[in-house]
């Protein structure tokens, strides 16, 4: 797995929740975007970012597209090493950040000091 960090956005973790709702599965850039609420100009670029990161693999399904009346489909799946990494990245993601008066006030809020 090539370890290159990218920008964890809010759509890159919608993304990542959708297929870590069943890593085993292979799913496709439109049906990831439909249960990620996302554009498909925005779930490629996402799926070919994770794809170079090595989190997902992805293949061209084998069917005729005159006889199925549609183009190929793409289909994703995150890696073993993906799934271990996708996990910790929404996990990171979900956890909330520190308020900027904690930070200032070295760790308690100012909501806690009653003078």
């Amino acid at each position: 797995m090539t370890e290159r960090p990218f920008r964890m956005t809010v759509p890159t973790r919608l993304v990542l929740e959708v297929l870590l709702a069943g890593p085993e599965l292979e799913r496709y850039g439109l049906e990831i975007g439909r249960e990620a609420g996302l554009p498909s100009g925005t779930v490629h670029p996402i799926l070919a970012r994770l794809e170079s990161a090595g989190w997902v693999s992805s293949s061209w399904e084998d069917v005729d597209p005159v006889r199925a009346g549609r183009p190929a489909r793409r289909y994703y799946r995150l890696t073993p090493d993906g799934v271990v990494a996708a996990r910790a990245a929404v996990a990171r993601a979900r956890r909330p950040l520190p308020s900027r008066s904690a930070t200032a006030l070295g760790g308690s809020t100012a909501m806690g000091s009653a003078s």
